[in-house]
């Protein structure tokens, strides 16, 4: 398995789409070298505005996808 170092470099957009977020951004993407003691995983990095940002963004997208269901299955949700 391939994992990789990716830098966010900047959010341009967020959108919802058939149930999938989808969001526009500029990346950075480089393989990330195979070292025995760590997990095999992929790390996903930004700076605090962004993330800030991004959560921002996300916050919105899934209101207006909770506003699409019926009544009935949003009751309980914060």
């Amino acid at each position: 398995m391939k994992t990789y170092d990716i830098e966010i470099q900047r959010l341009k957009s967020a959108r919802h789409n058939r149930g999938l977020i989808e969001l526009g951004v500029d990346v950075l993407v480089q393989p990330r070298p195979a070292r025995d003691e760590q997990a095999v995983i992929s790390c996903l990095s930004l700076p605090v505005d962004d993330a800030r940002t991004l959560l921002i963004l996300l916050k919105q997208q899934l209101a207006e996808l909770d506003k699409l269901q019926p009544r009935s299955r949003r009751s309980g949700r914060c």
